[in-house]
């Protein structure tokens, strides 16, 4: 039989993909793929990882009522609440977050450190990052 007169292809593939890939895999023919790979880091927070925020803030507020001297408690507390607004304002409150930890490196310094931790973390950093990238959209659409 002659290749033209084939009715078609027989394709067979054993693949074992391990470890932490990912990206796509074709077998056969003429197959075309195409893969766009943003950042990472802006992919959407899930909801379970905005829960995780919640459970760091509420740590945070744990350990500020039980660490601060009483004539600074309700003060820390309410900085805490205004840092966890700030986060999850539908556009992030940046120079809230800035006051905030200001204010507890200057009132507090040994809750400082427990306070910058929660901000540079990275989930808290997505969360701003995500809702920057919405808002810049939702502006650059503007004078279209």
């Amino acid at each position: 039989m002659r290749d033209d007169e084939r009715a078609g292809d027989a394709i067979s593939a054993n693949v074992n993909v391990t470890g932490s890939n990912a990206g796509q895999i074709a077998i056969g023919n003429e197959i075309e793929q195409r893969q766009a790979l943003g950042d990472a880091a802006v992919a959407a927070v899930t909801e379970a990882e905005r829960e995780q925020v919640r459970l760091a803030f509420a740590h945070l507020r744990e350990q500020v009522a039980a660490q601060a001297p009483p004539e600074q408690r309700a003060a820390a507390v309410e900085r805490v609440e205004e840092l966890q607004q700030a986060v999850f304002a539908q556009q992030p409150d940046l120079t809230t977050i800035q006051y905030v930890t200001r204010w507890f490196r200057r009132n507090l310094p040994a809750l400082a450190g427990s306070v910058t931790a929660l901000v540079i973390n990275p989930l808290v950093g997505r969360l701003v990052q995500v809702a920057g990238d919405r808002l810049a959209e939702l502006v650059g659409g503007e004078g279209e």
